[in-house]
């Protein structure tokens, strides 16, 4: 499996998630995936709801990274200086906090975190749908019903 990383340093200031969301899109469309992509919106929800954990929760400088496989699949980890393991809520009704983790896990194929020097890097891979009338789109499983 042939991967391409890219990294960039965010600083513990809110402001820096917006920076982060356009070296993103930047590299996202460096790699051949479009702006226009599903995938491409996907990554830069995802990307934003974890540096934004990282700045926010730790208040201390964090590193983004992003791997692109061969096959198409992306996985973005954001790196900080906190121990602590993420703690994944569940916000109500208006609340205008605690949605992350949330959008992490509903968005994301897979996820999670593992300690990196000391502290953590939480993670979260997306695999990259197959074109529209590939066979592996065309294709439906036994007792499936395809929309």
């Amino acid at each position: 499996m042939q991967v391409l990383q890219v990294q960039l340093e965010v600083g513990p200031d809110p402001a820096e998630v917006g920076r982060a969301r356009r070296w993103a899109r930047s590299r996202l469309a460096g790699s051949g995936i479009r702006d226009d992509e599903p995938l491409a919106e996907t990554l830069v929800l995802l990307i934003s709801e974890l540096v934004t954990n990282a700045v926010v929760h730790t208040g201390c400088p964090a590193v983004l990274r992003m791997l692109f496989a061969a096959e198409g699949g992306v996985r973005v980890e954001v790196a900080d200086a906190s121990d602590r393991p993420p703690r994944p809520r569940h916000a109500e009704g208006d609340d205008t906090n605690g949605r992350g983790l949330e959008l992490v896990d509903g968005l994301a194929d897979r996820w999670g975190w593992q300690p990196e020097g000391a502290g953590k890097s939480i993670w979260c891979e997306v695999d990259r749908a197959a074109p529209v009338g590939s066979p592996s789109q065309s294709s439906v499983s036994p007792g499936r019903v395809r929309c």
